[in-house]
């Protein structure tokens, strides 16, 4: 009995060993599939000046723009984005946090998503918007909608604020270049029906983007940061 059960004992930690090491690729498997399944991509832009919506946020001058996603397979993403601003009430920083959802139906791109503008020491400025966009080709060209709204919250004055906007990209066969534009209308906390639009071009050359656009602005009382400009820039993704 006791040779029987020396027997089985070794053959019992053989074929654990065998086990475990029949496990161990597949447990190697299993989280190479699970990290195949995210993706992290970067980008670092520096501009003439940080136009949102047409009003310039860092009083007209020099920005730098890093920026960090990080995607799932699912269409789920985190993007961490960043800029120097205008001191805005002792900060001169502002954090974006943006978690979203991007998918594909048939041939349209949708895109929704939570924002929290962060400005780093100043609490009392931090908000919150909802976005969404939806893209499509149109010949050789992509046109978008895209709608951002702001519920009511102490920071933004106690009221919502409305965004929609259309925008266009048109690239030109043969060239590296790329004809963008916006047009867009805001009302609500940050605008009495302003409106604001762009017109520019991109190009990719040797790895980075380039890029220049005239941006102006309308019903905007007079506010100088939102008068006509050409806006260039650099960008490198990662």
């Amino acid at each position: 009995m006791r040779k029987t059960f020396q027997k089985m004992a070794g053959f019992s930690a053989a074929a654990s060993v065998a086990l475990i090491l029949g496990m161990a690729p597949a447990h190697a498997q299993e989280a190479e599939a699970a990290s195949s399944a995210f993706s992290i991509e970067g980008s670092l832009s520096v501009l003439s000046d940080y136009r949102f919506r047409g009003i310039s946020l860092n009083d007209k001058d020099i920005a730098v723009q890093p920026s960090l996603t990080l995607s799932h397979e699912s269409g789920l993403y985190f993007t961490l984005w960043g800029s120097n601003i205008a001191e805005n009430s002792g900060s001169d920083i502002e954090t974006d946090f943006t978690l979203g959802y991007a998918k594909d139906v048939g041939a349209v791109s949708l895109d929704v998503a939570a924002v929290y503008y962060v400005y780093p020491g100043v609490g009392s400025a931090n908000y919150v918007e909802f976005l969404g966009s939806a893209k499509t080709a149109v010949g050789p060209a992509t046109l978008g909608v895209s709608l951002a709204y702001a519920p009511s919250q102490d920071n933004i004055g106690n009221q919502d604020n409305f965004y929609a906007a259309l925008t266009g990209e048109l690239p030109i066969t043969g060239t590296p270049l790329t004809l963008t534009g916006s047009f867009g209308i805001e009302d609500g906390a940050f605008g009495d029906k302003k409106k604001d639009w762009s017109l520019g071009v991109t190009a990719d050359v040797a790895g980075f983007t380039l890029g220049a656009a005239y941006v102006d602005t309308a019903r905007t009382g007079g506010d100088p940061l939102g008068k006509a400009t050409a806006v260039v820039s650099i960008s490198k993704s990662f």
